[in-house]
């Protein structure tokens, strides 16, 4: 039996927040948002593990050199003028003022999928709102990639509320919420992989890449990507997971749809359930590593949890 399937099974409703996200319910996070802490120049220590902030700060742009002075970092002194002058002479940074933050939003038919609380796609634009909202009082400038399978929406970063809401409204209103149902496409690991080669093309480096996706297509070529995205990038990597993901439900036989299509899924084998509880596990634990490894800050949320206690929960945020 196709898993993949069970990937886009539908829960019997059309209510909004649930199966669908209109404008004005992410417009509606704006004051939510704020519950966070991420205001600006003010930096949250991340969750136990080791991982960075979501929002670190400001980059550094170069403004002058001047003549070296014991005590300054020598990995700041500009060989070129030395070579030149013959004296030593140290590279000078100022602040920069804003930065770009691009989303990048995963809305292939595989987001469409839950088994409690929310698609996974409505839960990544919640996530992208309440984010953005955070980046914008910051002074950031703020863009989007919506990837849908076999197309990209670009959405090049721009300063400001209005360009927010243009951002948000291109999300709310894109097809796929529409055509949940994979036609004939391309192979989707494939798909993927080029998906993020291009956000390498078109990224500026410096950016926040925030990262909204279930990952179930990041195969060893996708890791690639995500390494070189990190070089010069800060890479925020959200990972939307339905409880399903990680473990089968308990012994029994469950009737699933996706609205045109019935299939009945049997549970009842003990070791095939702890054959892929075990294999989801692996896969996390591998994620994480490459994490560490890339200094990629990784944030699970999942279709079961309200959005901004997710995010209070993996920030270390107190309600």
């Amino acid at each position: 039996m196709d898993r993949n399937f069970f990937r886009r099974v539908a829960p019997p409703t059309t209510e909004e927040g649930v199966v669908r996200i209109g404008l004005e319910s992410l417009l509606a996070l704006h004051e939510g948002s704020r519950a966070l802490g991420l205001e600006p120049r003010q930096v949250r220590a991340w969750a136990p593990g080791g991982h960075r902030s979501v929002f670190k700060g400001r980059g550094m742009e170069f403004d002058e050199v001047r003549p070296y002075i014991p005590g300054d970092d020598v990995r700041s002194i500009d060989w070129r003028v030395m070579a030149r002058t013959g004296r030593p002479h140290t590279k000078i940074y100022r602040e920069e003022r804003e930065r770009a933050v691009l989303f990048w939003i995963d809305l292939r038919p595989a987001m469409f999928f839950a088994t409690r609380g929310a698609f996974k796609a409505v839960r990544a634009a919640q996530v992208a709102s309440l984010l953005g909202w955070c980046a914008l009082r910051q002074g950031d400038r703020l863009g989007a990639l919506l990837f849908d399978g076999e197309r990209h929406v670009e959405i090049r970063p721009r300063r400001g509320r209005a360009a927010f809401i243009h951002l948000l409204s291109q999300l709310a209103e894109h097809p796929s919420w529409e055509r949940r149902m994979p036609g004939e496409q391309r192979d989707p690991v494939e798909a993927m992989n080029q998906a993020l080669a291009r956000l390498d093309r078109v990224v500026q480096p410096g950016s926040l890449i925030v990262l909204l996706t279930d990952l179930s297509l990041i195969d060893g070529d996708g890791a690639v990507h995500l390494a070189q995205l990190s070089r010069h990038n800060e890479i925020l990597l959200v990972q939307v997971h339905d409880p399903l993901d990680a473990e089968l439900p308990p012994a029994g036989t469950y009737r699933v749809s996706d609205g045109e299509r019935f299939l009945a899924l049997e549970t009842g084998d003990a070791r095939r359930r702890e054959r892929y509880r075990r294999q989801h596990a692996e896969r996390q634990e591998a994620l994480k590593a490459l994490c560490r490894r890339k200094q990629v800050t990784w944030l699970p949320v999942s279709t079961a949890e309200d959005p901004l206690s997710a995010l209070q929960r993996v920030l270390g945020v107190r309600p």
